[in-house]
């Protein structure tokens, strides 16, 4: 069986690699921003700081971040697979 690399370029190998390891990093600085809370995501946050549960600040400020990297994982992930739909195989 071949590996899916071996038929990419290197260019081609370098920037999903890139995109990848970004993605786990987004995946793991929005994990930390939530655990820092005990939320399991977003939402939960909000809601927890909607109701005086946890304290707004720096509560709100890590909602927002976790909103953000949440929005642009999303945005890379499309980014990737439209990269991956016009790669050409040899």
């Amino acid at each position: 069986m071949d590996a899916f690399y071996d038929k990419l370029s290197g260019t081609d190998v370098e920037t999903l690699d890139r995109l990848a390891r970004l993605l786990l990093e987004l995946r793991d600085s929005r994990a930390l921003l939530l655990a820092r809370h005990d939320a399991e995501d977003e939402q939960q946050l909000l809601d927890d700081i909607a109701s005086g549960a946890l304290p707004e600040h720096p509560a709100y400020e890590d909602y927002l971040g976790a909103r953000s990297i949440g929005a642009l994982r999303e945005a890379i992930r499309a980014d990737l697979k439209a990269y991956m739909q016009g790669i050409r195989l040899p």
